[in-house]
């Protein structure tokens, strides 16, 4: 782990479902620290009759100035997590991008993506805590207004 940056992998699991709209079910379960050489291909790490999950090694967290406030919300959160986007690629769900910033997550959830949060690791958090507050500093005297407040005066009290 450097400054600004966290090798990982992530386990994506595969589980059968008795429906008939689908057979599978795919969703992210987890990041480890990524002690893999470089180059080590994904490989199944559970395999059980109704239940698949796979090691995706190779990805990494990177912590950016312009997304410091969206780790603070996330650490500051009552379950901060990692937020995975991932994509099915032959029949396989594969992690494409993984970040710490809720608001990152949210973007990627809002415009149609595949995202699961995932618990962030306990040993991870001081070294994002550290990284917001070099970096955060929220804007001075940004509360939200409405506009029922904002016209009062102007309106007659309407």
């Amino acid at each position: 782990m450097t400054a600004s940056a966290c090798p990982v992998a992530v386990i994506m699991e595969r589980s059968a479902l008795a429906s008939r709209w689908a057979t599978e079910k795919w969703e992210a379960k987890g990041v480890v620290r990524d002690t893999a050489p470089q180059g080590t291909a994904a490989h199944v790490i559970v395999r059980q009759e109704k239940l698949t999950q796979v090691l995706f090694p190779g990805h990494v967290i990177r912590l950016q100035r312009d997304e410091a406030e969206g780790y603070y919300l996330n650490i500051t959160s009552p379950q901060p997590k990692v937020f995975i986007l991932w994509r099915m690629h032959d029949d396989v769900a594969r992690p494409m991008f993984v970040t710490v910033s809720y608001n990152e997550g949210t973007r990627w959830a809002d415009s149609g993506e595949n995202v699961d949060g995932v618990p962030l690791p306990a040993e991870l958090l001081p070294w994002i805590g550290e990284f917001v507050a070099q970096h955060y500093r929220p804007e001075p005297g940004k509360q939200k207004r409405y506009a029922s407040n904002k016209d009062k005066g102007r309106m007659g009290g309407f």
